[in-house]
């Protein structure tokens, strides 16, 4: 196939996990971060054992909100996988959901700005790749441009999508996240975006995302338009695309480390 062929991506809509008591898995997603639209929960049976080659980050604006989605999500069941701690760059901690995924919570900020709560400004997906030149290539015969990239980091331009996306070596992701390389089996992860059905050189799968009835959502939706990455609400919509997109890559650090 030619890359004239292929189908561009401009938007990422959800991910959709694969866990073994999916109704379980929804709840806690609702429970601890209220991400009822951004990711839905399948069942599966396929093995799946070790580091899954991706992580998710929820990235805020000031240490207080990590604490707070960090105790929340212990609280509905999440393992420590790192506990919340300040560093050089920000602040972070990571947490381990039931259904397996591993959850990246940070902040770029070193100090509180506002009363703390559970509002976040970007979910960003970061997959492993075993090699990041090629994958990065594949990723852009599909539009997707490079925002910055430095050694075996790759972050991508999505500045109207509800969920961000990068690239990282398999070693050096799974050691900023706090856990051992290796792993076997299924991915556990499909993500859902405008770009069409296919299958990237890491085995990760893509789909093209429908509505529950069906129909091919549009998507420049209300979310879209308005830059947000979560769905409207109080304090949800408070910042553009491109002002998050600087903010978080602000000092060339992506704030998804929690490390």
């Amino acid at each position: 196939m030619n890359a004239s062929d292929l189908k561009t991506i401009t938007s990422i809509d959800s991910i959709t996990l694969e866990a073994d008591d999916p109704e379980a898995a929804q709840r806690f997603y609702s429970e601890a971060f209220g991400l009822d639209s951004r990711v839905r929960t399948v069942a599966t049976d396929a093995p799946s054992s070790g580091f899954r080659g991706y992580t998710v980050s929820l990235v805020t604006s000031q240490p207080a909100n990590v604490r707070a989605l960090f105790d929340a999500a212990v609280a509905a069941g999440a393992s420590v996988v790192k506990p919340v701690e300040k560093s050089l760059w920000g602040a972070g901690g990571v947490v381990q959901a039931p259904d397996g995924a591993i959850w990246q919570l940070a902040t770029s900020s070193k100090k509180d700005t506002a009363e703390a709560s559970r509002d976040f400004d970007d979910i960003v997906v970061l997959l492993a790749a075993e090699d990041v030149g090629a994958s990065k290539k594949f990723y852009g015969q599909r539009g997707l441009a490079v925002a910055k990239g430095f050694g075996s980091y790759v972050d991508f331009a999505t500045p109207s999508s509800p969920i961000g996306l990068g690239l990282y070596k398999r070693r050096a992701l799974a050691k900023a996240a706090g856990v051992p390389p290796e792993g076997s089996g299924s991915h556990r992860i499909r993500i859902n975006s405008d770009g069409g059905t296919f299958t990237d050189p890491d085995g990760f799968e893509w789909s093209r995302y429908a509505s529950p009835s069906g129909a091919l959502l549009d998507q420049r939706s209300a979310v879209t338009r308005a830059g947000c990455r979560r769905p409207p609400g109080p304090r949800s919509c408070r910042r553009a695309g491109a002002r998050r997109a600087t903010r978080r890559r602000r000092a060339g650090t992506p704030a998804w480390r929690a490390t």
